[in-house]
């Protein structure tokens, strides 16, 4: 094996023009693959912690029907109190979850005495909303100069509202919203934040306590909206999901049906529809590396039998069995694709983790100061360097089983 290995690597050193270009392209099309990885997985990780970690929680809980209408924000869909308790008493008991919030969302109108707008309310307990959502506190500006709090009898503005009002912390406002049982109520509030704008519908949302939201509605005892979970780690998501659902689904009502629902963000954003785009758009490029290398190896390899015919004969002729022949090609391929796949792999991994260091600033909706770290796991180098030695075999095997069935008598006779 040894032998092979040696008089492969020298007649890949015999033509190290087109070694080279080969590797090269080889080399390019790595390259390409894990930039991609690296910026399009950055880029779902960024928005989908941007996403979770300042409005949606990883995991939400409503009762059955809410998200069917969650664009008019029903009132006549709120989980009751015995409701909202058994939910807590199962995340409670559910291993993986972070924190809780409950929420009150309600739509109304919003005015600064000479204006008046239509506005989303979350109703939170400023503390749980924080722990569920510490995203929050990063969107947070103009706000309290003793950190992200929010007491009964202030308002968090989102900026859009707040800058087409020309309101600012320290002003005060009036929300007026009509109840379940359709009675019209207001309740004046002191402006002590303003959110930055976030991507999505969520991203326009006020901000009050949970207090003044019940108040307002005149709640009592409070209902809730909706729970927001946060997992502890990210990739246990649809782990808890499925825990929680499988919990809760033992709750039904009079006709048999789940009285709960319970929803991963994906469900919940449009977003997902973006990273689902992302990953079809990483299939296809991988589609890519596997014709770059499969074209490079291919062509080698062919121009390779064909250039040393007389050369195969002549060892057909001495007895080299057509399985030695056969192996001395596939290394050739094997070691061709190893040299295109390090080199590429090298000028890929500085490449990214230039990119880290620096980081990429990029746009996406409203979000002009979003800045990208780029990285790529272990796995995923390990999967593309396995991925092209593979390929570089495959693309070998017909040029080397064509020479090492050459008929030495005719190959001997090739000029």
């Amino acid at each position: 094996m040894r032998e092979i290995l040696r008089i492969a690597a020298r007649n890949l050193l015999r033509y190290r023009r087109r070694t080279a270009l080969a590797s090269l392209l080889i080399a390019v099309g790595v390259v390409s693959l894990l930039l991609f990885l690296a910026v399009g997985g950055a880029f779902k990780s960024t928005m989908i912690e941007s996403i979770t970690g300042s409005m949606m929680g990883h995991i939400q809980v409503h009762h059955r029907g809410y998200v069917a209408s969650l664009d008019t924000l029903p009132l006549n869909l709120q989980l009751k109190p015995p409701q909202a308790r058994k939910i807590e008493g199962e995340l409670e008991k559910t291993p993986g979850i972070e924190a809780y919030s409950k929420r009150i969302k309600f739509g109304g109108m919003y005015s600064n005495y000479l204006e008046t707008t239509n506005i989303r309310v979350n109703g939170v307990m400023p503390e749980r909303e924080l722990a569920t959502c510490p995203g929050i506190a990063d969107r947070l500006i103009d706000g309290p100069a003793d950190g992200p709090t929010l007491r009964p009898g202030e308002i968090w503005l989102p900026k859009l509202l707040a800058d087409g009002l020309k309101v600012k912390p320290g002003d005060e406002g009036v929300i007026i919203a009509t109840n379940n049982d359709g009675s019209v109520n207001g309740v004046s509030l002191k402006v002590t934040g303003i959110l930055e704008s976030a991507t999505g519908p969520g991203g326009r949302d006020a901000y009050i306590h949970f207090q003044d939201a019940a108040e307002l509605l005149r709640m009592e005892p409070p209902e809730v909206s909706e729970i927001a979970v946060r997992v502890a780690h990210f990739g246990q998501v649809h782990a808890v999901h499925a825990a929680l659902a499988g919990a809760l689904a033992g709750e039904v009502n009079q006709k048999g049906k789940p009285v709960f629902e319970v929803h991963t963000w994906e469900k919940l954003h449009p977003f997902a529809n973006v990273a689902r785009s992302v990953d079809l758009v990483t299939r296809f490029m991988l589609v890519v590396l596997v014709a770059v290398v499969l074209v490079a190896v291919v062509n080698v390899m062919m121009m390779a039998v064909y250039e040393r015919t007389r050369e195969i004969g002549t060892m057909a002729a001495l007895g080299t069995q057509p399985s030695t022949i056969l192996g001395l090609f596939v290394t050739e391929g094997l070691l061709l694709g190893a040299l295109g796949a390090a080199a590429g792999l090298v000028l890929g991994l500085a490449a990214v983790y230039t990119m880290n260091l620096v980081g990429v600033s990029m746009a996406f909706g409203q979000n002009t100061d979003l800045i990208l770290r780029p990285t790529v796991t272990i796995g995923q180098v390990a999967v593309v360097a396995g991925l092209v030695m593979a390929l570089a075999v495959l693309g070998s095997l017909q040029p080397a089983y064509r020479a090492s069935r050459l008929d030495p008598i005719e190959a001997l006779r090739h000029v």
